[in-house]
């Protein structure tokens, strides 16, 4: 991959970013707060949607390759890219929500993924450890290290709990784009693929299953699912590489605050 390819971003242009990317986190708390059994996916979207207008922002996915919605809204065996609609939210249900914003010429793009009510302990599990396969990651997206170690960091640590790491889809770089370069797969190995640079920004977004990583495309030319049926989780962050530590630029404190009250 050429160095050329990606966009690398000044101080200012990571401001922006940023802003983006805690606007994305500060919405899905507000979703998060509603976000109960009996719910239909179409009134989360519609909060998120006001809530990012009134934020003087756009959403990021609305319209984008024809998405039809404000929010990707997954539910179960859907690994990305559900639609949001007359759906009801049901008690056990792990909902992954995706969501994107732009704000002042640049994209912010982060997702997390509930646990609705009464899950079962391997369905809470897999959230866990998903989550923190992409802490992990983001451990190894500092200057010096290749997109493979990132990879590598997420498949050998949720390999080992007998999951699968979706190979289709991947992160990806972020700025004026919603979609940049370079690719940021969930598995690969390590000092290989493209190297880290300061001023890259990019999306890590492990997308992991309970069974088989193998996936399958809905009729509706949007929703993804596992093969097999069993459930899916994808968290997700946007990161600006630095020398010897990653600056996280979206947040999930607005709404694990939010979670932590409603336990």
């Amino acid at each position: 991959m050429s160095k050329e390819s990606i966009q690398y971003k000044n101080e200012a242009e990571i401001e922006l970013l940023r802003e983006s990317s805690l606007l994305v986190g500060k919405t899905l708390a507000e979703v998060a707060k509603i976000l109960k059994p009996g719910v239909n996916t179409k009134a989360l979207d519609e909060l998120a949607e006001t809530f990012i207008r009134d934020h003087k922002a756009v959403p990021g996915f609305k319209g984008y390759g024809g998405f039809p919605a404000t929010l990707c809204i997954s539910i179960n065996d859907e690994v990305v890219h559900g639609i949001p609609g007359n759906r009801i939210v049901k008690d056990g249900d792990i909902v992954s929500i995706d969501c994107g914003t732009y704000k002042n010429g640049y994209y912010g793009d982060s997702a997390y993924t509930f646990a609705v009510g009464n899950v079962s302990e391997e369905a809470r599990l897999l959230l866990q450890r998903t989550k923190e396969s992409l802490y992990l990651a983001i451990e190894q997206a500092v200057v010096g290290k290749r997109v493979g170690d990132i990879g590598y960091a997420v498949q050998s640590y949720c390999e080992q709990f007998g999951y699968g790491i979706v190979r289709e889809l991947v992160g990806h770089g972020v700025g004026k784009n919603l979609h940049e370069k370079p690719e940021v797969p969930n598995f690969g190995r390590r000092g290989t693929g493209a190297k880290l640079r300061e001023g890259m920004v990019i999306a890590i977004e492990p997308m992991v299953t309970l069974g088989d990583y193998n996936i399958k495309q809905d009729n509706d030319g949007w929703t993804i699912r596992t093969i097999d049926g069993l459930p899916a989780a994808h968290f997700e962050h946007d990161i600006a590489i630095r020398k010897g530590k990653a600056d996280v630029l979206s947040t999930f404190s607005y709404i694990e605050e939010v979670l932590n009250k409603q336990q």
